[in-house]
C-alpha cells in the first residue's frame, strides 16, 4: 500500500445518489491523515474505506454547504469515542465559525479528544510539520470557500554508485544525510536535489487566481468538475467548474494526476468527464472518480 495516497469517500455535488456518497475524501501522508471536505454519511463511508479515526490528523473544510461538511459532527464524536490519543486540528473558512459550532456540539457526547479549531481567515500558511507545509487559498463561490495545498520540503537523493565511489555505505550514508559533510565529502558531491512532492484540493469555485495558485506543479490535484462543458454558463452562475475548465486548469498548471470529483446527479454516464477532460488537452495521469476507491500519488520523478 502507498504511503501517500487519496481515499475516496464520496463524489456527489449537493445529494447523494444511489452509487455516489456525499463528498468525503482523506489524504493518507505519511502516517498522517488529512480529511478534507466531510459530507453526510462519511462516517460509514470510512468503515467501508477502511479508514479509523486514529487514521485523522487533520480536518479541512473548504465551506460550509451541507455536502461539504454535514457528516462534520458524525467524524468529531468518532474521534472522541474512540478516544483518539492524538490531537486533531480543524481547519475552516472563519467567517462559517457558527456552523461549525453547531456541528461540533449537535447533539449530548462526552469530549475525550483535543481538537484544535484553527479558522481561515486569508490567503497564506496554515501549519508547517516536517512532512508537509498547509496552505489555504480562497476561491470564487456563493458562500466564503478555501482550497487547499500541501507542499513537502525540497530534500536531497542519495546516488548509490557516488557513494560507492567514496566509499560511504551503511549507517555512514545517515550520518551525512544529518551532518552535510563526512570525511572531506560533502552531501552535494553524492546526492542531487529532489522536488518535493505537492498536492492541491480545490471544490466549489469559478476559474479564479486561486484555483491556479492553488494547481500549480501539483504531483496530484483533486477539483471539482460538477458540470459537463456543456452547461458551462449553468456552473458559472452556481460557483462551479465543467470537466474541461478543471482540465484546462491541470494542463496550464502543470499537474500530474488529475482527479476529477464532486458530480452532479443529473449526469448518468462518467465516462464523459473523461472525454471532456481529455479534450481539454490533459494527457497526464486521470482518475475520474469513485466512492470508495484509492489513489496513490504518483511516483518521484
Amino acid at each position: 500500500m502507498s504511503s501517500r495516497e487519496l481515499v475516496v469517500l464520496g463524489t456527489a455535488s449537493q445529494v447523494p445518489t444511489r452509487h455516489r456518497n456525499h463528498n468525503g475524501y482523506v489524504l493518507l501522508w505519511d502516517g498522517q491523515g488529512i480529511m478534507f471536505d466531510p459530507g453526510e454519511g462519511t462516517q460509514r463511508q470510512m468503515l467501508r474505506a477502511g479508514v479509523a479515526a486514529h487514521d485523522l490528523h487533520r480536518i479541512c473544510v473548504t465551506h460550509f454547504h451541507g455536502d461539504h461538511s454535514l457528516g462534520l459532527a458524525g467524524v468529531i464524536q468518532r474521534l472522541n469515542l474512540d478516544r483518539v490519543p492524538h490531537s486533531v486540528t480543524a481547519h475552516y473558512p472563519a467567517s462559517g465559525q457558527r456552523f461549525f459550532d453547531r456541528l461540533r456540539y449537535a447533539t449530548a457526547y462526552r469530549e475525550t479528544v483535543a481538537l484544535a479549531e484553527a479558522p481561515v481567515a486569508a490567503d497564506g500558511p496554515l501549519a508547517a510539520t516536517p512532512a508537509y507545509t498547509l496552505a489555504a487559498q480562497k476561491l470564487s463561490h456563493p458562500v466564503e470557500s478555501y482550497g487547499y495545498r500541501l507542499t513537502e520540503p525540497d530534500g536531497r537523493r542519495m546516488l548509490p554508485d557516488l557513494l560507492a565511489e567514496r566509499g560511504i555505505r551503511g549507517p555512514d550514508v545517515g550520518r551525512l544525510q544529518k551532518e552535510g559533510v563526512l570525511g572531506g565529502v560533502t552531501l552535494e558531491e553524492v546526492s542531487e536535489a529532489r522536488r518535493g512532492q505537492r498536492f492541491a484540493f480545490v471544490m466549489d469555485t469559478r476559474l479564479c487566481d486561486g484555483v491556479y495558485a492553488l494547481a500549480e506543479g501539483c504531483d496530484m490535484l483533486v477539483i471539482e468538475a460538477t458540470f459537463l462543458d456543456e452547461d458551462e454558463q449553468l456552473a458559472a452562475d452556481h460557483g462551479h467548474l465543467t470537466a474541461g475548465q478543471a482540465a484546462r486548469v491541470a494542463v496550464d498548471a502543470g499537474v500530474r494526476h488529475l482527479v476529477l470529483t464532486h458530480f452532479s446527479q443529473r449526469y448518468p454516464d462518467p465516462g464523459v468527464y473523461e472525454q471532456q477532460a481529455r479534450a481539454a488537452g490533459f494527457d497526464g495521469e486521470l482518475t475520474v472518480a469513485r466512492d470508495l476507491t484509492r489513489v496513490p500519488l504518483p511516483k518521484r520523478t
